[in-house]
């Protein structure tokens, strides 16, 4: 080989080396492509759980999405939409990893749904537990007979307008109410007592509607640490070996004009109040 071809050899295998070193420097910086945490948000009164639940998936079904975390701030809300969101969270689990990070207030459902992560981080004043469910009315009659109103109700079932508005219950409709909460407050300590690997009886002991701060919780086994969001994110980053800083993938979410002409909050506790009237609901 001459010297001219051997320079040229030379010159290209230099260049590969400090290719193939860049590219491993940039890679531990930046992290490699599809090192990737998806970010589930979840706000509000739970009224609806169709957008949380495709979120879910897709980040399920994403092969560049490592783990998941639940960023979580709620009361609660309405027990279909919780349970659906729920079940959601625990088939992610199954597939990717899946923590949770508690805001200010999770509660309720808000805690029912952090049941189902893996590891559970709460700030040490974040308000949570409240693992009850709850059914109210106003009870109207009086109010209507004073305005002269009356409510004519045509009805084929003798408890379907069990919880009306317009008069008082009777004995056998507080009942028969009284066992529907009590059946649902079961399914909620069962799916508890399951997501944090806890004994039935103590997650009962646990379920009497109270709340906790984080500190309170993570005594009790109801949360796994204490630490804030990015808290969450680097342990979660840790556990699947991600180097450098991993690429925090939102949700989008959908534009709404009633959100924009209303508060969020305002339309939310709306649909809640509509939706259902039992509730996995935080009442401070």
């Amino acid at each position: 080989m001459s010297a001219t071809r051997l320079k040229k050899a030379l010159v290209v295998i230099v260049v590969v080396i400090l290719v193939v070193f860049v590219a491993s420097i940039i890679r531990a910086l930046v992290g490699s492509p599809g090192e990737r945490i998806g970010v589930v948000e979840i706000e509000g009164v739970i009224a609806e759980s169709r957008q949380t639940m495709e979120d879910i998936v897709r980040f399920k079904e994403d092969p560049s999405i490592k783990g998941v975390v639940l960023r979580i701030n709620s009361p609660g809300g309405s027990v279909g939409p919780t349970q659906e969101v729920f079940r959601e969270v625990v088939k992610l689990k199954e597939k990717k990893k899946v923590y949770v990070s508690m805001g200010s207030l999770c509660a309720s459902g808000g805690y029912y749904l952090a049941a189902a992560g893996e590891k559970v981080f709460a700030n040490p004043s974040t308000i949570t537990g409240s693992i009850g469910v709850i059914m109210q009315s106003a009870i109207l009659e009086d109010l209507l007979k004073r305005i002269g109103v009356k409510s004519n109700t045509i009805k084929a079932g003798d408890l379907k307008d069990a919880g009306t508005p317009f008069r008082e219950m009777t004995p056998e409709e507080r009942a028969y109410l009284n066992d529907v909460v009590k059946n649902i407050h079961e399914q909620f300590i069962k799916d508890v007592a399951a997501g944090r690997n806890m004994d039935l009886e103590k997650a009962k002991k646990l379920a009497d509607g109270r709340i906790y701060t984080g500190l309170q919780a993570m005594e009790l086994g109801l949360v796994d640490s204490i630490g804030n969001f990015y808290d969450t994110v680097e342990d979660l980053k840790t556990v699947l070996k991600i180097k450098g800083k991993p690429d925090l993938v939102y949700t989008e979410k959908p534009f709404s004009l009633s959100k924009w002409l209303f508060s969020s909050m305002t339309k939310e506790s709306l649909e809640s109040f509509f939706s259902s009237p039992f509730k996995f609901l935080y009442y401070p």
